[in-house]
């Protein structure tokens, strides 16, 4: 295919691209980003399109990225409320005051401790990703333990801090 009639196929189905984009992240914006990276995909993969099936060839495209953004960890970012939100939510913004959020020194060092005082294999598994934060295949690695199993160390080593803190807290 050649960049002129990929300029025209482009041109043809630019709406349907737009259409499919729009109706699945909900925001024009990020509808015509997504549409320039369906088309920037198309262009580099030109060559794998069956013959004359462009329009639900670029379809699939479109929606793939457009999930693929929803997937996202951008996409997933928390936003932080402004005036008009907490306005709206006034109990809910009295409810969390930034003193009640901030944790002193004592409490780090005290959740410290108690990661530090789990029992083997999970005060080892802790220690590296809670207070050194290496990733679970950096832990296995390490350790010359199987992924799964440094999973489920972690799954309860957390389930026996959130506990012993929650023992603590009361």
């Amino acid at each position: 295919m050649t960049s002129t009639e990929f300029g025209q196929i482009a041109e043809q189905y630019q709406r349907l691209v737009y259409t499919v984009c729009y109706q699945l992240v909900q925001d024009a914006a990020t509808a015509e980003d997504l549409s320039q990276d369906t088309f920037l995909s198309a262009w580099l993969h030109r060559d794998e399109c069956p013959a004359h099936q462009y329009k639900p060839w670029l379809a699939r495209i479109a929606s793939n990225k457009a999930k693929d953004h929803l997937k996202s960890a951008y996409h997933r970012r928390v936003a932080a409320q402004d005036d008009e939100t907490l306005a709206l939510f006034p109990a809910e913004a009295q409810k969390y005051q930034p003193e009640d959020i901030t944790v002193s020194n004592d409490e780090v060092n005290a959740v410290r401790q108690t990661i530090l005082n789990l029992k083997e294999p999970y005060a080892k598994v802790s220690r590296m990703y809670f207070l050194e934060q290496k990733s679970v295949d950096e832990i296995a690695a390490a350790l010359g333990r199987p992924l799964k199993t440094v999973h489920t160390q972690l799954y309860r080593a957390k389930i026996m801090l959130k506990a012993e803190i929650a023992e603590r807290g009361s």
